[in-house]
């Protein structure tokens, strides 16, 4: 991995420690320790997940790329659409229903849809570079 591939994994790994808190925050949520309704309860949960799984698929791209020594600037455009997206669409799960017992989510639920085309740009531009720097080796 060169320089900057390798710095930007290192900070992404760092970034796991804010999920492992916000774990924290959902298990006092669950046990009833921290007050939250029954919709702001499904989204933390899925905010959380979708944090932990695209920063593991952002650290895959960004390994998958490098080792395939993917020329830029899609090797590291790609990688950095998915970790992008692992932080626009949890914040869109977390950030959507604030507030004391919200019956739905306000308009920051956006940021789920952005993340998500962030993702699927991100994913595509890494797949389709993959396909390309295989084929032309």
């Amino acid at each position: 991995m060169n320089a900057a591939s390798t710095l930007t994994a290192g900070i992404v790994v760092l970034t796991v420690i804010t999920i492992e808190s916000g774990g924290v925050f959902l298990l006092r949520v669950v046990g009833g320790r921290k007050p939250a309704n029954a919709l702001q309860t499904s989204f933390f949960r899925a905010g959380h997940a979708h944090a932990g799984v695209l920063v593991i698929l952002g650290l895959v791209t960004l390994l998958l790329t490098s080792a395939a020594d993917v020329a830029d600037p899609w090797a590291w455009l790609g990688p950095l659409g998915v970790l992008v997206a692992a932080i626009v669409m949890p914040a869109g799960f977390f950030l959507s229903v604030l507030g004391h017992d919200p019956q739905r989510p306000s308009r920051l639920v956006a940021l789920i849809w952005t993340g998500a085309a962030v993702l699927t740009l991100g994913l595509a531009t890494t797949g389709i570079s993959l396909v390309v720097t295989g084929a032309t080796a």
